[in-house]
């Protein structure tokens, strides 16, 4: 066993005996979750998440992600208000904009699986409109763990228990588009 967990799990124990408490912050490694405030520490994130960068709205099982650009926060609120808070919040700053995904397994979930599911698709679809995408829970994954090899993936869990219901906002440029840029790379490339 690696001296530094064993002192640190040593550390841990005696002060759960004795009532102290140990700050987490000077241990290595992200410590995020219920202990921050999610809004106050997204508002804080906005200006610095730009082109590459991803939102995750997630339910109560969303795992646990560990990659290194990782950062998750849980929200003690309702799914819908959290999500409509945080694209109220990307619809603030000029430089971003999201382009957003639903699982695409939430497409097929029926009444008759899940009660109110109707309900909480039309407040989803309320809150990220009409132009959300869908894709396989598991292909959605698999691009946040691309994307944390590089980049911040923030992922806020809230207390939803319905499946498939995670909404992953892909952040852009919000000042710079495709076309333009496809003329600068003519220009540079002499075409």
């Amino acid at each position: 066993m690696n001296i530094k967990y064993f002192l640190l799990a040593t550390a841990v124990c005696l002060a759960s005996l004795s009532g102290c408490a140990i700050d987490m912050s000077k241990v290595e490694g992200d410590v995020s979750g219920p202990q921050k405030d999610w809004k106050a520490s997204l508002e804080e994130m906005m200006p610095l998440l730009g082109h590459r960068n991803w939102i995750v709205i997630a339910d109560m099982a969303y795992p646990l992600q560990s990659g290194e650009g990782i950062v998750t926060f849980y929200a003690d609120q309702p799914y819908l208000e959290v999500l409509k808070t945080t694209v109220g919040m990307i619809d603030e700053y000029p430089h971003v904009f999201a382009h957003i995904y639903n699982d695409k397994e939430l497409g097929f979930i029926t009444e008759d699986m899940v009660k109110g599911i109707g309900q909480l698709k039309e407040g989803i679809k309320s809150a990220v409109g009409p132009e959300a995408s869908s894709a396989p829970h598991e292909e959605l994954i698999s691009r946040l763990d691309e994307a944390g090899k590089l980049f911040t993936v923030v992922i806020i869990k809230t207390p939803l228990t319905v499946p498939y219901t995670t909404t992953f906002l892909e952040l852009d440029c919000d000042y710079w588009d495709a076309a333009r840029q496809k003329i600068l790379d003519s220009k540079i490339s002499g075409n």
